[in-house]
């Protein structure tokens, strides 16, 4: 049996891809292949007379923009895997389109309100049919190794730019691609190491939860 206090459990910790578990706006998305960001910000060299090397360098703007790869099974995995999530408010002129874009099976649309004097008859809640239409969200990282130990990473107001995909002959999956933009990062954090209970494990392997029927 593993010793998880040895000191190969402390030290060294790393992750891999298959590690992390990916939440949008809360909800677990099993399409996810890949992320990544980048983080920019504007600097300038001051120059002086007298010396052709900048005295020092003034701050501006920052950027936090990134990518995501989404596997395609049989539907768009953002717009209909964020459900609820993706409504926003659309133009009356344009909510005529937006059931025929959607799954056959997927029930789920808003309400038909109008919520309130001010937008009758000019907006209504809807699904969004693009990725671009989706409201901000929060994408969480979480990973967790066999030791034990649990890092966590949050992109804050995540916005959907482009959307692209592809397909050929020679293609065994479909995937698609997406760009966004966003307005804060929180890095990688480590959280508490919490060693696994071996009286625990084996209660569980001895007594296992027989699963909840699913009703019909």
């Amino acid at each position: 049996m593993a010793n998880f206090s040895s000191e190969y459990s402390r030290t060294y910790n790393s992750y891999s891809g298959v590690d992390i578990q990916t939440s949008f706006a809360g909800r677990h998305l099993n399409d996810l292949q890949g992320i990544s960001f980048t983080v920019t910000r504007e600097k300038g060299p001051l120059y002086t007379m007298g010396s052709p090397d900048p005295r020092s360098f003034s701050r501006g703007k920052r950027g936090i923009a990134g990518s995501l790869i989404f596997l395609v099974f049989d539907r768009d995995p953002l717009t209909e895997g964020l459900g609820a999530d993706s409504i926003f408010w659309a133009d009356t002129n344009e909510i005529t389109a937006a059931k025929q874009r959607r799954s056959v099976d997927n029930d789920l649309q808003p309400q038909a309100g109008r919520g309130g004097p001010e937008r009758a008859g000019s907006a209504v809640p809807a699904l969004a049919w693009y990725a671009d239409q989706i409201p901000p969200f929060s994408v969480v990282m979480t990973a967790i190794n066999e030791y034990g130990h649990m890092s966590r990473m949050e992109v804050r107001g995540v916005e959907i730019l482009n959307s692209g995909s592809g397909i050929s002959v020679d293609d065994i999956s479909i995937d698609q691609n997406m760009t966004w933009v966003a307005t804060d990062i929180i890095p990688w954090q480590a959280e508490p190491f919490v060693p696994p209970d071996a009286s625990q494990a084996l209660t569980d392997l001895a007594n296992p939860a027989v699963p909840t029927p699913v009703a019909q």
